[in-house]
């Protein structure tokens, strides 16, 4: 008998915990003007949480909160607009397992 593993994405993402640093956000969107030139808008697509969203106005949204700092933003963007780090110390993803 072989078992089922497929990984639903949405639960382990509940299981992440992301501690906010509302100071010194390390995601953000370098030139919104860049942004709005944009016609593929790949930044929609390549976060495996979600992070970027369009206003009602078309600007991309960054909500950093969800981030999983996985890094694929450094890589994602054609036109190299966001700028990504590392949350500095005690912010950022918090994993709990169990």
């Amino acid at each position: 008998m072989v078992k089922d593993l497929t990984i639903n994405i949405d639960e382990k993402i509940s299981s992440v915990k992301f501690f906010v640093d509302e100071e010194f956000p390390h995601l953000r969107v370098k030139n919104h003007d860049l942004c709005l030139q944009c016609r593929d808008k790949f930044c929609l697509n390549f976060c495996p949480a979600g992070v970027y969203r369009l206003d009602s106005q078309g600007r991309i949204i960054v909500g950093y909160q969800a981030c999983l700092e996985c890094g694929s933003c450094r890589v994602g963007c054609p036109s190299r607009n966001i700028e990504w780090s590392y949350p500095r110390g005690g912010y950022g993803v918090n994993y709990k397992f169990g």
